[in-house]
């Protein structure tokens, strides 16, 4: 499972809605990388691999690998647009540290 928070679909549908695609969707990846060990990549894409997860929730779909979701299971995608700073963040369950920026993560 992979959840999707209201402000963060909100955000998703408005840059959707700028996409040439109608089958456009939401990847999220894991990669190596950053200080902490792994780090988030998000983009917008249209091809579905057999072995991605898909996740529609609030009339946005979110699709993630297979190594990644075994990252990401159980997490949650926000969206702030504070005085803290905007953008998509996730709540990640199985990060067991991450820098002090959140843009990484060690499991």
């Amino acid at each position: 499972m992979f959840n999707i928070s209201e402000k963060a679909a909100n955000e998703i549908n408005r840059l959707l809605a700028d996409e040439d695609s109608k089958e456009s969707f939401l990847r999220i990846k894991v990669v190596p990388g950053g200080c902490s060990g792994f780090s988030y990549e998000m983009g917008f894409d249209n091809a579905i691999d057999e072995s991605d997860q898909v996740f529609k929730n609030l009339d946005v779909k979110v699709v993630i690998d297979k190594f990644s979701f075994t990252h990401l299971e159980g997490g949650t995608l926000n969206f702030s647009d504070g005085l803290n700073g905007t953008g998509f963040g996730i709540e990640n369950p199985n990060a067991k540290a991450s820098c002090g920026c959140g843009s990484s993560f060690t499991v």
